[in-house]
């Protein structure tokens, strides 16, 4: 268990130490960015699979006819 507090230890210390953070005003506007880049991909992935629905249904009526 020694083992396991000491290498906890000393990641916490390696990061306080040996990272260097960003500005909170950098991490703040990538936030931004990704946060406006997941809404797009999310829109542009319903997009299609709508459009898929649509292709797919039609096709599928198409057979049934």
């Amino acid at each position: 268990m020694a083992k396991v507090v000491n290498y906890i230890t000393e990641a916490f210390e390696e990061l306080k130490m040996n990272v260097s953070w960003p500005a909170w005003s950098e991490v703040q506007r990538l936030t931004i960015v990704v946060a406006v880049f997941s809404v797009l991909f999310a829109l542009a992935t319903w997009g299609v699979d709508t459009v898929f629905a649509r292709v797919l249904g039609v096709f599928f009526n198409w057979l049934k006819a």
